[in-house]
Order: structure tokens, then sequence, then C-alpha cells
């Protein structure tokens, strides 16, 4: 990560597919054809040549249980060498920059040259399960060589219809607690202090920013078109709302308390997505004839109490990953922090600019910063463009590495919190 051996792992690129409101175009997509449409799209912007690739790590939070190393799953769908390494990890929201990093430290220990990472999540498919009292009745007749249609005619007659036939519906609860992650954050957002107002101008910032982003091409490099079994091919995402304003964002009800805050506009929604990043050892690229975007300068993953403040993690990660690249708040030119909710992102800032948080949380003497939230996500965040689970650290990996070499500008920190009270934060800078 300090770059003082010989051996550097630099970002080449990267590709998303479009982000797409769950359970439209992309409904016939499964999490493994999201994913070979992204790497498929990296490889048709970076073409190497197949047998360079030493090894893919790619990530997943909805995972099909048939199929778990969706990594794999991708290498053979596309066609790729089969001799080609791949596994699959899964670290909540904070999955695809992990498994980023992990192959930027793997090129960095030199295990590889040349490497694919990323993730892909189809909320759309996610399975959605029986009762386990249905599943205790069934097992023994349907594990059994023995059993006949007799043994099964007689199972119907033990069914009880409301208790073991409704399916059970797929909630992102936390186990420890049993609140779903926009409980936590009302209860984030009445800690500290963060108004239904603020939530509401900070998700209008994410919509404009994000169109404005769409609108000016920002995105057309980074984005490679789906094409659907029917074959239509979607191009663009479609969650993003460039003509919200507060008078409508302040119409809609609150979606987890009677008198919450937060609300549909100002939260992130369910979404399906994909994206991939093609990094290298820095000769490597050299001999290839590819100029890097970006490297990694340090990067931090961390936990916190889930039955405290459960999203609050980056504010822990974001400061540790600026001390471990030697750098303090003054050395970075940009920041884009994961929007699960507007209310998270801003009780986030806000304990980043408190004495007494750092001194207790990290054994800092002093604040990492005050942060406007106007100086943060430059292209709109999750709230606007969706959050398909696993590909999120990923669209902000490609969007920030792109920026620093259109911009000219030399750091950017990334902030990704997580469900279980996990977080992550890595600076990235310029080649």
């Amino acid at each position: 990560m300090n770059h003082t051996n010989k051996r550097r792992a630099v970002i080449i690129g990267g590709v998303r597919t479009p982000f797409l409101r769950a359970f439209g175009d992309f409904t016939p997509l499964s999490t493994i054809d999201l994913g070979v449409a992204a790497v498929k799209g990296l490889l048709t912007k970076f073409p190497i040549a197949w047998k360079e690739i030493d090894s893919m790590i790619w990530s997943g939070v909805v995972l099909p249980s048939a199929t778990v190393n969706i990594g794999r799953e991708i290498l053979f769908d596309l066609g790729l060498p089969m001799e080609i390494e791949a596994y699959t990890i899964t670290r909540v929201c904070t999955s695809s920059l992990c498994a980023i990093t992990l192959a930027a430290a793997a090129i960095e220990r030199g295990e590889a040259d040349v490497m694919i990472a990323g993730g892909s999540d189809s909320t759309s498919n996610a399975e959605v399960t029986m009762p386990q009292s249905l599943v205790h009745k069934f097992a023994p007749v349907v594990l059994s060589p023995k059993s006949t249609v007799k043994d099964y005619f007689k199972l119907l007659t033990k069914l009880n219809p409301k208790k073991d036939l409704i399916p059970q519906r797929p909630a992102i609860r936390e186990r420890l607690t049993g609140e779903l992650m926009g409980e936590s954050a009302e209860k984030m957002a009445v800690r500290n202090q963060i108004h239904r107002k603020a939530q509401d101008i900070y998700a209008m910032q994410s919509h404009q920013r994000a169109a404005r982003a769409i609108e000016t091409g920002r995105f057309a490099s980074e984005i490679t078109p789906v094409t659907l079994p029917n074959g239509k091919q979607v191009f663009a995402d479609n969650i993003v709302r460039g003509n919200t304003s507060l008078e409508k964002l302040a119409k809609l009800k609150p979606a987890f308390a009677k008198n919450g805050t937060l609300t549909a506009g100002n939260s992130s929604t369910l979404t399906d997505g994909a994206g991939a990043v093609l990094l290298m050892e820095f000769e490597k690229a050299k001999s290839l004839g590819l100029s890097p975007l970006s490297q990694f300068r340090s990067w931090s993953y961390d936990a916190v109490d889930p039955t405290d403040q459960l999203l609050i993690g980056p504010a822990i990660s974001m400061p540790k990953a600026v001390h471990k690249a030697g750098m303090t708040r003054k050395d970075i030119d940009l920041i884009d922090i994961h929007e699960a909710f507007a209310a998270q992102v801003l009780s986030v800032l806000k304990v980043l600019g408190s004495d007494q948080f750092a001194r207790d949380r990290l054994g800092y003497n002093k604040a990492f910063d005050s942060i406007d939230p106007k100086d943060i996500n430059i292209h709109g965040g999750s709230v606007a463009l969706g959050h398909p689970f696993a590909a999120t650290g990923a669209r902000m990996v490609i969007t920030m590495a792109n920026e620093l070499k259109l911009s000219g500008q030399s750091t950017a920190l990334l902030g990704i919190c997580g469900a279980g009270a996990l977080s992550a934060a890595a600076v990235l800078e310029a080649v």
C-alpha cells in the first residue's frame, strides 16, 4: 500500500452496467448475467489478450444458493480460459471495494500481474424462501429415496395453509437487533439531530448532480450497454430524478417509522447492476501500452457495535485510511461517500467534525474535519443512482478514478457503510 516495494498495483479503468430500479428491465438477468455484462464491457473497452488475465475476484451480497461462486460462473459464461482462477467474496455493501483492494494487494505481493475485480447484485432475483415449518415437514419425504406418491399425499393432509404455505418476505434486517437498516438510520437521525428538511435538501442535491453528470456525458465512458433477452438494449441509469424538488420530496410519507424522517425520496432504492475494474502491475501495464488512471494509497476496513449507530462506520474508516496514507484532510481533493440514506451521510459528516468523537472512537486529538455536504459526491450518489449492493463500491472506484484523470486532481477519499455495522474507506491517488 505504501509502494516502497518495486511492485505497484494500478487501476487501468472500469465499467459498470446501467443501474436500474429492481423488478424492471433487468429482472430477467441474474447476478451472474449482470456480472457477465460488466466484465464483457470491460474487456471490450480494454481488449487485452485473455491469456494475460491471472485471476478474478468478484463479489455479491444476494447470492444464488446453487452457485455461490459467481465469479467462476462469469468466467465460464464469457468463454474465458478455464485456467483463470476466480473466487467470490461477500462483505455486504463494501463487497466490491473489498474485492478491488484484495486484487491490488495480490498484485503488490507478486501473486498476479493482471486482475479483474468487481461485483454484481440482482435484487429482482433474490430468492423467496418458504417457511421453515414447511421445510421440516417436506424434508423427510423429499430426501428419502423410498418415498412414494402416497407419502406425498399424506404430507398434504399435515400442511397448515396459513403457517406453511405463505412465502417469507425477504427483509434486510439485522440478525442481532431485528431492525431494518432504515429503522437504524431513523435512530441515527434522531441522535445526531438530522432533520427531515436537511435530508431532503441532500437528496435533491444527489439527484441533481447525478442528472447533470448524465446530461454532460460524464458517465458515458463508464457505462456499458446491456442487451436483454428480448433484444432490447439498456444504455442508462433509470432511477435519477433531476427534476425533483423540495416540494415533491416533502410530500413523501415516512418509510420506516410513523413519525419518521426517512422517505423513499431521501433513501437509496432496491437496484440491479454490476461493475468491473481492471487492475495491473504498473510495469505490466506499461508493457501492454496501457496508461493507468490511479492507484490505492491506503484503505481501512472496520466495524462498530450494531446496537449503537449501525451506519456510522465511515466516520471511523475514512480518517483511518487518510492516517494510513500519511495524509491529513487538507491533502484530499475529492470525497465520495455511499448514500444508503441521506440521514446516514449527514450523520457521518456531523461526527467527522466532532473532537469528542475523534477522541472517543479513534484516539485522535482533533476531529477529522467539518465537511459541508455540498463538498462531497460531486456526481451524486446512491440516493440518486441506486444501490446494487455489491456493485456500489466498484461504481465509486470507477467514477473517482476517472474524475482524478479528467479533473487533474490528485486524491480521492471513498467511504462506505454496510450491514452488520461494517465500514470501509480507501484513498485513491492519480498516477
